[in-house]
Protein backbone atom coordinates (compact mmCIF):
# COMPACT_ATOMS: atom_id res chain seq x y z
CA UNK A 1 0.00 0.00 0.00
CA UNK A 2 1.33 3.64 -0.97
CA UNK A 3 2.39 4.94 1.88
CA UNK A 4 0.47 8.41 1.84
CA UNK A 5 -2.19 6.28 2.55
CA UNK A 6 -1.86 5.80 6.34
CA UNK A 7 0.72 8.80 6.70
CA UNK A 8 0.77 11.51 9.19
CA UNK A 9 -1.65 14.62 8.32
CA UNK A 10 -0.24 18.05 9.70
CA UNK A 11 -2.44 18.08 12.60
CA UNK A 12 -1.51 15.01 14.02
CA UNK A 13 2.17 16.22 13.56
CA UNK A 14 1.59 19.53 15.36
CA UNK A 15 -0.46 17.30 17.84
CA UNK A 16 2.71 15.00 18.65
CA UNK A 17 4.75 17.43 18.87
CA UNK A 18 2.84 20.10 21.39
CA UNK A 19 0.83 16.93 23.34
CA UNK A 20 2.66 13.65 22.94
CA UNK A 21 0.09 12.14 21.43
CA UNK A 22 -2.67 11.87 18.85
CA UNK A 23 -5.48 9.19 17.97
CA UNK A 24 -6.64 7.77 14.94
CA UNK A 25 -10.79 6.46 15.98
CA UNK A 26 -12.53 3.15 14.52
CA UNK A 27 -9.45 2.57 12.56
CA UNK A 28 -10.15 -1.03 12.54
CA UNK A 29 -13.87 -2.22 11.21
CA UNK A 30 -15.51 -4.04 13.66
CA UNK A 31 -14.99 -7.23 12.02
CA UNK A 32 -11.61 -6.90 12.84
CA UNK A 33 -12.23 -5.80 16.08
CA UNK A 34 -13.51 -9.33 16.73
CA UNK A 35 -10.65 -11.23 15.14
CA UNK A 36 -8.18 -9.14 17.34
CA UNK A 37 -10.62 -9.81 20.86
CA UNK A 38 -10.44 -13.69 20.10
CA UNK A 39 -6.88 -13.74 19.38
CA UNK A 40 -6.24 -11.69 22.47
CA UNK A 41 -8.44 -14.05 24.21
CA UNK A 42 -6.83 -16.65 22.71
CA UNK A 43 -3.37 -15.74 24.45
CA UNK A 44 -4.82 -14.89 27.65
CA UNK A 45 -6.32 -18.74 28.33
CA UNK A 46 -2.73 -19.55 27.27
CA UNK A 47 -0.96 -18.02 29.05
CA UNK A 48 -2.99 -18.38 32.31
CA UNK A 49 -2.55 -22.26 31.51
CA UNK A 50 1.11 -21.76 31.30
CA UNK A 51 1.60 -19.59 34.40
CA UNK A 52 -0.96 -22.67 36.21
CA UNK A 53 1.66 -26.03 34.93
CA UNK A 54 4.82 -23.80 36.09
CA UNK A 55 6.94 -21.12 35.64
CA UNK A 56 9.20 -18.83 37.41
CA UNK A 57 6.58 -16.89 39.60
CA UNK A 58 7.75 -13.87 41.44
CA UNK A 59 6.46 -11.01 43.88
CA UNK A 60 7.84 -7.26 43.26
CA UNK A 61 6.37 -4.85 45.80
CA UNK A 62 3.53 -7.57 46.99
CA UNK A 63 2.28 -7.80 43.00
CA UNK A 64 2.51 -11.11 41.36
CA UNK A 65 4.57 -12.12 38.09
CA UNK A 66 5.03 -15.42 36.45
CA UNK A 67 7.53 -15.69 33.19
CA UNK A 68 6.12 -18.17 31.48
CA UNK A 69 5.26 -19.19 27.68
CA UNK A 70 8.23 -16.74 26.99
CA UNK A 71 6.55 -13.75 28.15
CA UNK A 72 5.91 -12.12 31.38
CA UNK A 73 2.99 -12.29 33.18
CA UNK A 74 1.46 -9.51 35.01
CA UNK A 75 -1.45 -10.38 37.58
CA UNK A 76 -4.06 -7.95 39.17
CA UNK A 77 -2.90 -6.68 42.60
CA UNK A 78 -5.40 -7.43 45.13
CA UNK A 79 -4.03 -10.22 47.65
CA UNK A 80 -4.81 -13.71 46.27
CA UNK A 81 -5.89 -13.09 42.72
CA UNK A 82 -5.64 -15.02 39.51
CA UNK A 83 -6.81 -12.85 37.23
CA UNK A 84 -4.33 -12.08 34.79
CA UNK A 85 -3.17 -8.61 33.65
CA UNK A 86 -0.66 -8.11 31.16
CA UNK A 87 1.07 -10.16 28.94
CA UNK A 88 4.57 -9.06 27.42
CA UNK A 89 5.75 -9.86 24.67
CA UNK A 90 2.37 -11.17 23.59
CA UNK A 91 3.16 -11.50 19.29
CA UNK A 92 4.49 -14.88 19.47
CA UNK A 93 1.50 -16.43 20.68
CA UNK A 94 -1.13 -15.74 18.24
CA UNK A 95 -0.38 -15.86 14.17
CA UNK A 96 -3.14 -12.94 14.23
CA UNK A 97 -1.53 -10.78 16.57
CA UNK A 98 1.93 -11.47 14.59
CA UNK A 99 0.42 -10.51 11.90
CA UNK A 100 -0.80 -6.69 13.30
CA UNK A 101 3.01 -5.79 14.12
CA UNK A 102 2.95 -5.61 10.10
CA UNK A 103 -0.14 -3.90 9.89
CA UNK A 104 0.77 -0.62 7.20
CA UNK A 105 -2.08 1.21 9.66
CA UNK A 106 0.44 0.68 12.25
CA UNK A 107 3.83 1.09 10.55
CA UNK A 108 3.22 3.52 8.00
CA UNK A 109 3.03 6.03 10.85
CA UNK A 110 5.45 4.75 12.45
CA UNK A 111 8.29 5.03 10.21
CA UNK A 112 7.92 8.89 10.52
CA UNK A 113 7.74 8.72 14.14
CA UNK A 114 10.55 6.68 14.41
CA UNK A 115 12.26 8.40 11.69
CA UNK A 116 13.41 5.69 9.76
CA UNK A 117 12.19 4.01 6.95
CA UNK A 118 13.00 0.89 8.37
CA UNK A 119 11.31 0.18 11.58
CA UNK A 120 11.30 -3.05 13.94
CA UNK A 121 9.36 -4.24 17.15
CA UNK A 122 10.47 -3.12 20.53
CA UNK A 123 8.14 -4.50 22.76
CA UNK A 124 4.13 -5.11 23.02
CA UNK A 125 2.11 -6.14 25.58
CA UNK A 126 -1.58 -7.06 26.02
CA UNK A 127 -3.17 -5.40 28.89
CA UNK A 128 -6.82 -6.59 30.39
CA UNK A 129 -9.22 -4.53 32.31
CA UNK A 130 -11.62 -7.31 32.68
CA UNK A 131 -15.48 -6.15 34.43
CA UNK A 132 -15.04 -5.04 38.20
CA UNK A 133 -11.14 -6.33 38.40
CA UNK A 134 -8.92 -4.41 36.32
CA UNK A 135 -7.39 -1.69 38.47
CA UNK A 136 -5.40 1.34 37.95
CA UNK A 137 -2.26 2.06 36.44
CA UNK A 138 -0.63 4.81 37.92
CA UNK A 139 0.88 7.45 35.88
CA UNK A 140 4.15 6.86 34.44
CA UNK A 141 6.28 6.83 31.41
CA UNK A 142 8.15 4.31 29.71
CA UNK A 143 11.17 5.75 28.83
CA UNK A 144 12.90 5.25 32.55
CA UNK A 145 11.62 1.45 32.60
CA UNK A 146 13.77 1.25 28.95
CA UNK A 147 16.70 3.82 29.85
CA UNK A 148 19.01 1.09 30.74
CA UNK A 149 18.25 -1.21 27.63
CA UNK A 150 18.39 0.91 25.29
CA UNK A 151 20.16 3.88 23.62
CA UNK A 152 17.80 5.27 21.45
CA UNK A 153 15.12 6.33 23.75
CA UNK A 154 13.75 9.11 21.49
CA UNK A 155 12.91 6.39 18.73
CA UNK A 156 10.17 4.41 20.95
CA UNK A 157 6.96 5.32 19.82
CA UNK A 158 3.88 3.53 20.89
CA UNK A 159 0.82 2.62 19.45
CA UNK A 160 -2.01 1.37 21.31
CA UNK A 161 -4.79 -0.79 19.73
CA UNK A 162 -8.51 -0.41 21.31
CA UNK A 163 -10.25 -3.54 21.61
CA UNK A 164 -12.81 -2.56 23.39
CA UNK A 165 -15.26 0.67 23.38
CA UNK A 166 -12.76 2.70 26.15
CA UNK A 167 -14.22 4.75 28.62
CA UNK A 168 -13.88 6.89 31.88
CA UNK A 169 -15.81 4.22 33.70
CA UNK A 170 -14.22 1.09 32.19
CA UNK A 171 -10.86 2.82 32.91
CA UNK A 172 -9.75 4.33 29.46
CA UNK A 173 -6.40 5.32 29.01
CA UNK A 174 -5.33 9.01 30.37
CA UNK A 175 -2.13 10.98 28.72
CA UNK A 176 -0.95 14.46 30.78
CA UNK A 177 -0.88 16.57 27.29
CA UNK A 178 2.82 18.00 26.55
CA UNK A 179 3.96 16.05 29.65
CA UNK A 180 6.81 14.51 26.69
CA UNK A 181 8.65 17.76 26.35
CA UNK A 182 10.53 17.96 29.33
CA UNK A 183 12.20 14.05 28.96
CA UNK A 184 12.57 11.72 31.51
CA UNK A 185 11.12 13.28 34.82
CA UNK A 186 11.87 12.08 38.31
CA UNK A 187 10.20 9.04 39.79
CA UNK A 188 8.34 8.08 43.29
CA UNK A 189 11.65 7.63 45.26
CA UNK A 190 11.05 5.45 48.69
CA UNK A 191 8.43 3.65 47.43
CA UNK A 192 10.00 0.61 46.95
CA UNK A 193 11.39 -1.30 43.70
CA UNK A 194 8.84 0.16 41.64
CA UNK A 195 8.60 3.56 42.91
CA UNK A 196 11.06 5.21 41.13
CA UNK A 197 9.32 4.10 37.79
CA UNK A 198 6.57 5.85 37.88
CA UNK A 199 6.47 9.54 37.59
CA UNK A 200 6.42 11.87 40.72
CA UNK A 201 3.34 13.65 40.35
CA UNK A 202 4.65 17.18 41.60
CA UNK A 203 7.06 16.71 37.77
CA UNK A 204 3.53 17.73 35.72
CA UNK A 205 0.12 19.07 36.04
CA UNK A 206 -2.87 17.00 36.68
CA UNK A 207 -4.96 19.02 35.38
CA UNK A 208 -3.42 18.84 32.07
CA UNK A 209 -4.63 14.83 31.66
CA UNK A 210 -6.65 14.05 28.79
CA UNK A 211 -8.75 11.23 28.90
CA UNK A 212 -8.41 8.89 25.60
CA UNK A 213 -12.15 7.53 25.04
CA UNK A 214 -12.30 6.33 21.86
CA UNK A 215 -14.50 3.36 20.11
CA UNK A 216 -12.54 -0.19 19.53
CA UNK A 217 -10.40 -0.44 16.53
CA UNK A 218 -8.91 3.12 17.59
CA UNK A 219 -5.27 4.11 17.63
CA UNK A 220 -3.92 6.06 20.50
CA UNK A 221 0.12 6.86 19.20
CA UNK A 222 2.20 8.18 22.29
CA UNK A 223 5.59 9.82 22.81
CA UNK A 224 7.54 7.07 25.34
CA UNK A 225 8.15 10.27 27.53
CA UNK A 226 4.23 11.09 27.65
CA UNK A 227 3.19 10.14 30.96
CA UNK A 228 0.20 8.09 31.30
CA UNK A 229 -1.76 6.41 33.30
CA UNK A 230 -5.25 4.75 33.98
CA UNK A 231 -8.18 4.57 36.02
CA UNK A 232 -9.98 1.24 37.17
CA UNK A 233 -12.83 -0.38 35.67
CA UNK A 234 -15.70 0.05 37.72
CA UNK A 235 -17.98 -1.30 34.73
CA UNK A 236 -19.60 -4.22 33.47
CA UNK A 237 -17.43 -4.22 30.56
CA UNK A 238 -14.16 -5.91 29.10
CA UNK A 239 -11.65 -2.69 28.51
CA UNK A 240 -8.92 -4.53 26.29
CA UNK A 241 -6.08 -3.31 24.75
CA UNK A 242 -2.92 -3.81 22.76
CA UNK A 243 0.17 -1.66 23.11
CA UNK A 244 3.00 -1.88 20.40
CA UNK A 245 6.83 -0.11 20.07
CA UNK A 246 8.90 0.56 17.41
CA UNK A 247 12.32 1.53 16.98
CA UNK A 248 14.68 2.09 14.10
CA UNK A 249 15.12 -1.26 11.80
CA UNK A 250 18.08 -3.81 12.27
CA UNK A 251 17.81 -3.87 16.66
CA UNK A 252 17.03 -6.29 18.95
CA UNK A 253 14.10 -6.26 21.04
CA UNK A 254 13.26 -5.87 24.72
CA UNK A 255 14.60 -8.68 26.60
CA UNK A 256 14.16 -10.57 23.57
CA UNK A 257 18.37 -11.61 21.50
CA UNK A 258 16.53 -10.94 18.13
CA UNK A 259 15.16 -8.21 15.56
CA UNK A 260 11.61 -8.53 14.64
CA UNK A 261 11.51 -6.11 11.49
CA UNK A 262 8.25 -4.93 11.13
CA UNK A 263 6.53 -4.03 7.55
CA UNK A 264 9.23 -5.21 5.75
CA UNK A 265 7.52 -7.15 3.20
Amino acid sequence: MPHARFGLSDDERRAWRDDGFFVRRAAFTPQEVAQLQLAAERVAAGAEQAARQGGERYAVDGNVYVEAAGSTLQFEHTPGSDTLRVVEPFHHLDARLDRLIDDPRLVEPMRELVGCEGVALWTDKLNLKRPREGSTFRWHQDSPYWAHACGHLDQLPNVMVTLDDASVANGCFRVIRGSHRRGLLPGCEGEGRLGPLFTDPRAFDLADQVPAEAPAGSLVFFSPHTVHGSGPNASDTQRRALVITYQPAGHAMFKVPKVREAGAA
